[in-house]
């Protein structure tokens, strides 16, 4: 099945996409609600899905990012080279819960930055006993406030948190087994093109780990809840612009009316419009640590 969180007539509902066309839980149900184990029961008439606005499939509880693919990293870091950690354990950063948006909604470009990136990504949804489903994710990131700051040994913060695109809607795992691998991947094709020229194509079958074992590191030592994504982390062979730097190439970073589109096998296609951001003054510099020790 698949479930949506849309923008009908002023307001937001919740449904079971069918078609072309998506039915409205009762009033008050969500997608969040359903992942936790409220019946899947459309109560409303089927709406033509070109009459809605997608918003984010859920409100999740939190959003860890994986870098899985070994691939992007090799790119991002240096032609051959994947630090030895890589391979020891799957690491993830928390991103912004509160900075999705929709699958065709438009993306500002963060504040002071001029190296906007994509990121093309597949995210897993927990339920309450293991996987409930799949979405896309686009981690969008701005890559000069990012090298900034993970140059302090922190982050990434500022260069993440500005919009992450979660649709456009939300798959239960059931519908992708049939893509399942002999290794326990999904081998689901992802590709991404910018103003409708491809730069990016990879399997999810590529990742150094399957979701199952992201989902377990994941809860190491903590507590998982239905409803927290975990995002796969960037794909190979130009997932992001990044990753395309790195190993010598010279495509622009995103501007203003730069159209990103991604679409996954199995999963359907997001399509966002990059557009300007709010301009704010500088951030002001740190001031040095006085050299007193005492008075």
């Amino acid at each position: 099945m698949r479930f949506a969180t849309y923008e009908h007539g002023g307001t937001v509902h919740a449904g079971v996409v069918t078609g072309d066309g998506v039915r409205a839980f009762p009033a008050g149900v969500t997608v969040l609600d359903v992942v936790r184990g409220a019946p899947a029961v459309p109560g409303g008439p089927s709406v033509p899905l070109a009459e809605v606005r997608l918003l984010p499939p859920l409100d999740p509880p939190s959003v860890r990012d994986f870098v899985a693919f070994e691939e992007h990293v090799e790119g991002m870091v240096a032609p051959g080279s994947v630090p030895p950690e890589w391979y020891e354990a799957p690491t993830f950063y928390f991103t912004n819960p509160c900075a999705l948006v929709g699958a065709h909604d438009d993306v500002p470009i963060p504040p002071g930055s001029r190296l906007f990136d994509f990121e093309l990504e597949v995210a897993a949804v927990l339920g309450p006993d293991g996987i409930f489903g799949y979405t896309i994710l686009n981690d969008w990131s701005a890559r000069d406030l990012q090298r900034r700051e993970m140059k302090v040994n922190l982050g990434p913060a500022k260069g993440k948190d500005s919009a992450t695109t979660l649709g456009p809607w939300l798959v239960t795992a059931d519908e992708l087994e049939p893509y399942r691998d002999a290794d326990g991947f999904l081998a689901l094709d992802m590709r991404v093109a910018v103003n409708d020229v491809g730069v990016g194509q990879d399997l999810l079958s590529n990742m150094g780990w399957p979701f199952e074992e992201l989902a377990a590191y994941a809860g190491r030592g903590t507590r998982l809840r239905a409803g927290d994504v975990l995002g796969s982390g960037t794909c190979g062979n130009g997932g992001c612009l990044a990753e395309l730097w790195g190993r010598g190439g010279t495509q622009e970073p995103l501007r203003p009316g730069d159209v990103v589109e991604m679409s996954v096998e199995g999963l359907g296609t997001i399509r966002n419009t990059v557009v300007a951001g709010v301009e704010l003054p500088p951030v002001r510099p740190a001031r040095p640590r006085p050299r007193r020790r005492s008075r």
